[in-house]
C-alpha cells in the first residue's frame, strides 16, 4: 500500500470549508467563547472567593502562621524551636493583655512584642516610620492612634495605661511606626521594642502555669513546609521537643492550628461533592449541546460535500481530522475571548460574594492565577472535543449514497426505512410545523435542553435565596430588636459592676418615641461557686473545693425568650426560688452540644456565694442556695457574654438572681420598639452613644437585617448572571438551529410556495415550530427544575446553618413570556435573514 502525505490537503480541505461557512464560525466562536467565559467565570469566582476568603480568616485569626504553641516560658520556646519541622518561628510576647485607656473602652487593645518573623505573619507593614529600638518606641495602627488622639508622626508622645499581673501601670511611650488598620481584625495593636523587655524583664515574667495570667506568655507562631496534615506535625513537633498532649500532665503544652486554612477546616462531604461535580457536569453539558449542536447541523448540511469526498477515496479517520481541525481551529479564537471576559467577569461577582458575609470588610484579592485560566482553557477545549465526536462519526460514516439522498430528517431515512404519513386534517400549519420538528426528534430535544438548562439554574438561584432563613439567622444574633451595654461587653468582657450598663442610658431607651418592651440581664464574674466533688477538668477551685460558675439573671422579656432544649419552662416554678435552668452552647445549626452540660433535669445542685469569701474575710457573708434543676436551654450570643471560663452556666429570674449577690449588675439591657421607629431608635442610640455616654454601645437588629438581605441579593445576582450566560447559550442554539434548519429546507421550502403556500403561512409554521420549541422548554424545564430543586438545592441547604429549603418555580413561569417572545421573533428573523431568492431559483438549487 502506498502511503500518502495527506496532512496539506486535509489543512486545505479545513481551510476552504471554514471559508465557505462565515455564519456557521461565528456563530461556532460565539458558542465556544461563551463555554470558557461561564468555565472561567466559575474558575474566578471560586479561586477568587476561595483566596479573599481565606486571606480574611487569616487576618481575622492574626495571621498567616500554620499552628501556635501558646503560654510558654523562655526554657520552653528554646527546647521547640530547633525542631527540624519547623521551616519559620516567629515569638510573640503578651506584654499586657489590655490596655485600660478611656479612649480605647469601645475597642479591646493589647499590647506585644512581635519579632520580624511575627510581624511578617501579622501582616505589619508599616506605612510610615521605623519599627521600635529605644525601651519606649512602639508602633501601632492607625485606628488605635486615632482613638488616642495620637498623630501619625514619628516622635509623638503619649501615655499608655497597661494592666500588668492584675494591676495598672502608666508609662509614657513614644511613637515610630504605624500600619493601616485592618477592618477584619478589630482589635487594637500596640508592639513595644526588645529593649523594652529587656528593661521589664522581672516585670514580665510568666507566671500562667501557677495562676493563668497571661502576662509575659510567649506565642510561637510555626510555620511547616506546607499546610496539609497542620495538626499532625503540631503534635509530632510538640511530643519530639519532650512535652505532652495530656492537659493534666505537668509538661502540657498547649498548642492550636491556624483554623484560617481552608485545608484543615474545609472537608467535603458526600453532599458538597456532588453538588459541585453536578454543577461542573452542568457546565460541560451545556458547552456540549450548543457545539454539538452547531457541528452536527454543519456536518448534515454539508452531507453530500462530505459523500463526495468519500467517492474520491478520503478515509473516515481524514474526515473526522477535517472537523476535528475545524474545530480547534474555531477555539483557538473563541477561547482566549472567554478566558479574557471571563476573569473580568468572575473578579467583577467575587465582590459581591463577599460583601454580605462575615468577612465584608475584608480585602478582596483575585489574582490572575495560571490556573484559572489553564482550568477554564482546558475544559472548554475538551468540551470542543467531545461535542465533534458524534458529527465526526456521522460524517465519517456516511455512504455516498445515503448523502445523496440525505433530508432534514437525516441520511438514514431512506430505502425501507421511509414511511409515508396520511392525514385527514389537511395541510394545517400546526400540524406540518409539528411534524417537521419531528424530522429531527434528537436536534430538537437537544435544543429544548439547552433552552431548559439556564431556567432551571435561575429557579435554582432563587430557590437557595428564598430559602434562607430570616428567623434563623437573626436568632443568631438578635432576638429582639435592640441589644444595648457597655461597650467591653459587646467585646466579651464583662466583668460586673465596673462595665455594667447604666440605669440612665436604660431610661434614656425607655423614655424614647417607640419604645414598647425591654428587660435587664444581670451578670458578673466570680459571684457565685458550685459545689461539685468531680473536677478532672481543672478548674480552679476556691478554698472550699467550689468551683466558678456564671449565674444570669433575666427579666420578663429576655427570660421568655430563652429557648428550652429539655424539662420545662415554667416560669411559676422558677419564680419560687427552688428551681434553675443550666444551659447548653448550641452549634451553627443551633443543635444543642449536651456533652458541655454538666447536670441532668431533675439534679439538685447547690451555689454559694461569693467565691474566695473564705479566705478574705471583708468579704461578704458566705451563704448557700439549693437548687432543682428544671431544664436545658441555648446559650447564645444576647444572653451571655463572659470571657472567663467556668464549670457550668445557670439562669434565673432576675429578683431571684438579685437576691443571691450583694451588688447586681446589669450585663446588658434588650428591647424592642414599635414598628417603623426601628431607624429613629438607632438613630438615637448612635448619637447618644457618641455624645453623651461614649462608653456605652448597642446592636441593633435591622443591621444584621440589612446584611441578611444583602447575602439574598447576591445569591440572585450571581445565580442571574450565570443563568444569563448559559440563556445567552441557549438562545444561540436555538437561533441555530432554526435559522440552519431555514438554510436545508429552502428547497423544500420553495416547492410548498409552488403549490399554493402563502408567504404568510410559511412564516406563521415557522412560528408554530418556535412555540413549539417554548411549550417543549416550559415542560422540560418545570420537570427537570422541580428534580434540580429537590435532588441539588435542598441538599445545599442543609449544608448552611441559616437555611430552610422551600420549594419554589414562580421565577421559572416568570420568564416564560420572554421564552414566548423569542419564540416567535427568532424564526421570523431568520426567515428575513436567510435571503429572498425567486421559488424557481430555489428550486434549481441543488442542495
Amino acid at each position: 500500500m502506498i502511503k500518502v502525505n495527506s496532512n496539506k490537503a486535509i489543512r486545505n480541505l479545513s481551510t476552504n470549508i471554514l471559508k465557505a461557512n462565515k455564519t456557521r464560525n461565528i456563530i461556532a466562536i460565539i458558542a465556544i467563547a461563551l463555554t470558557s467565559l461561564l468555565f472561567t467565570t466559575l474558575f474566578t469566582m471560586g479561586l477568587g472567593t476561595a483566596e479573599s476568603l481565606q486571606r480574611a480568616m487569616m487576618r481575622q485569626a492574626g495571621g498567616d502562621g500554620h499552628a501556635s504553641l501558646k503560654y510558654l516560658n523562655e526554657e520552653e520556646f528554646n527546647h521547640i524551636k530547633d525542631h527540624p519541622l519547623i521551616k519559620e518561628l516567629a515569638y510573640d510576647r503578651l506584654l499586657s493583655k489590655k490596655v485600660t485607656n478611656e479612649e480605647l473602652l469601645k475597642r479591646h487593645a493589647e499590647f506585644w512584642y512581635y519579632d520580624d518573623i511575627g510581624l511578617k505573619f501579622g501582616f505589619i507593614e508599616l506605612e510610615g516610620g521605623h519599627k521600635p529600638v529605644a525601651e519606649n518606641e512602639v508602633i501601632m495602627d492607625s485606628k488605635t492612634a486615632e482613638l488616642l488622639d495620637v498623630p501619625l508622626k514619628a516622635g509623638t508622645s503619649f501615655i499608655l495605661k497597661l494592666e500588668i499581673h492584675g494591676k495598672e501601670v502608666q508609662r509614657d511611650f513614644v511613637l515610630s511606626g504605624w500600619w493601616k488598620s485592618d477592618l477584619v481584625f478589630n482589635v487594637g495593636q500596640i508592639f513595644a521594642s526588645r529593649a523594652y523587655i529587656d528593661a521589664n524583664a522581672e516585670e514580665l515574667r510568666s507566671t500562667y502555669k501557677q495562676d493563668f495570667d497571661q502576662t509575659g506568655v510567649i506565642n510561637a507562631l510555626l510555620k511547616f513546609d506546607n499546610s496539609f496534615d497542620l495538626r499532625g506535625k503540631l503534635d509530632k513537633v510538640i511530643t519530639e521537643s519532650g512535652y505532652s498532649l495530656d492537659k493534666n500532665a505537668s509538661n502540657y503544652l498547649d498548642g492550636n492550628v491556624n483554623w484560617s486554612y481552608l485545608s484543615t477546616n474545609f472537608a467535603m462531604d458526600t453532599g458538597t461533592i456532588l453538588a459541585l461535580t453536578a454543577a461542573l457536569l452542568l457546565i460541560m453539558l451545556t458547552g456540549y449541546l450548543i457545539i454539538y449542536n452547531i457541528f452536527q447541523i454543519s456536518v448534515m448540511r454539508d452531507i453530500r460535500f462530505y459523500g463526495l469526498l468519500k467517492t474520491i477515496g478520503t478515509s473516515s479517520r481524514q474526515i473526522r481530522r477535517i472537523i476535528r481541525r475545524q474545530a480547534l481551529f474555531l477555539s483557538v479564537l473563541g477561547v482566549p475571548i472567554g478566558l479574557l471576559i471571563g476573569f473580568v467577569v468572575g473578579k467583577s461577582l467575587v465582590p459581591l460574594l463577599m460583601d454580605r458575609s462575615i468577612h465584608a470588610n475584608a480585602e478582596i484579592s483575585v489574582s490572575p492565577s495560571p490556573w484559572i485560566f489553564i482550568g477554564s482553557a482546558l475544559f472548554a477545549v475538551i468540551t470542543v472535543i467531545i461535542s465533534t465526536l458524534k458529527p465526526g462519526n456521522i460524517a465519517a460514516n456516511v455512504s455516498p449514497v445515503e448523502a445523496a439522498r440525505y433530508t432534514d430528517g437525516g441520511a438514514k431515512r431512506t430505502g425501507g426505512g421511509a414511511h409515508l404519513r396520511k392525514s385527514t386534517n389537511g395541510a394545517k400549519m400546526p400540524l406540518m410545523a409539528r411534524a417537521n420538528l419531528g424530522r429531527n426528534k434528537k436536534r430538537t430535544a437537544l435544543v429544548v435542553i439547552s433552552l431548559s438548562l439556564s431556567l432551571i439554574l435561575l429557579n435554582t438561584a432563587f430557590t437557595l435565596s428564598q430559602s434562607m432563613d430570616m428567623d434563623k439567622y437573626l436568632s443568631k444574633f438578635n432576638d429582639t430588636d435592640f441589644l444595648i451595654g457597655h461597650a467591653e461587653y459587646f467585646q466579651e468582657h464583662f466583668n460586673g459592676s465596673d462595665n455594667a450598663t447604666t440605669e440612665s442610658y436604660i431610661q434614656a431607651v425607655q423614655a424614647q418615641p417607640g419604645f414598647e418592651e425591654g428587660g435587664r440581664l444581670y451578670s458578673g464574674r466570680d459571684l457565685l461557686t458550685i459545689e461539685h466533688k468531680d473536677n478532672s477538668e481543672g478548674y480552679e477551685a476556691d478554698a472550699r473545693g467550689n468551683l466558678p460558675t456564671v449565674t444570669y439573671g433575666l427579666e420578663e422579656l429576655p427570660l421568655h425568650r430563652l429557648q428550652l432544649i429539655d424539662g420545662e419552662l415554667d416560669f411559676n416554678k422558677l419564680a419560687s426560688g427552688k428551681y434553675i435552668l443550666e444551659g447548653a452552647p448550641v452549634d451553627d445549626n443551633n443543635n444543642p452540644q449536651m456533652e458541655y452540660t454538666k447536670y441532668q433535669v431533675g439534679d439538685k445542685v447547690t451555689l454559694h456565694n461569693y467565691m474566695g469569701s473564705i479566705n478574705n474575710p471583708q468579704t461578704q457573708e458566705y451563704t448557700s442556695h439549693e437548687f432543682t434543676i428544671l431544664g436545658h436551654v441555648s446559650i447564645n450570643s444576647t444572653n451571655s457574654g463572659t470571657s472567663a471560663a467556668y464549670f457550668a452556666s445557670f439562669y434565673l429570674p432576675a429578683d431571684i438572681y438579685k437576691s443571691l449577690v450583694h451588688q447586681p449588675a446589669v450585663m446588658s439591657y434588650a428591647f424592642n420598639v414599635s414598628t417603623g421607629q426601628e431607624d429613629s431608635m438607632e438613630s438615637f442610640l448612635k448619637k447618644y452613644t457618641e455624645t453623651t455616654e461614649l462608653t456605652m454601645h448597642y446592636k441593633s437588629k435591622s443591621i444584621v437585617m440589612n446584611e441578611f438581605t444583602g447575602m439574598q441579593n447576591t445569591v440572585v445576582v450571581i445565580g442571574g448572571t450565570l443563568s444569563l450566560i448559559i440563556g445567552l447559550i441557549g438562545v444561540l442554539n436555538f437561533a441555530n438551529a432554526i435559522l440552519t434548519s431555514i438554510l436545508t429546507r429552502r428547497q423544500e421550502f420553495a416547492i410548498l410556495q409552488s403549490i399554493g403556500m402563502t408567504n404568510k403561512q410559511l412564516k406563521t409554521m415557522l412560528i408554530y415550530e418556535g412555540l413549539y420549541f417554548v411549550l417543549g422548554t416550559s415542560v422540560c424545564s418545570i420537570l427537570l427544575g422541580s428534580l434540580s430543586s429537590l435532588l441539588i438545592a435542598k441538599p445545599f441547604t442543609h449544608l448552611m446553618w441559616f437555611m430552610s429549603y422551600k420549594f419554589i418555580i414562580w421565577p421559572l413561569l416568570a420568564v416564560l413570556p420572554i421564552l414566548l417572545a423569542l419564540g416567535i421573533c427568532i424564526p421570523l428573523t431568520s426567515y428575513s435573514l436567510s435571503g429572498r431568492k425567486s421559488i424557481v431559483e430555489r428550486l434549481r438549487t441543488a442542495e
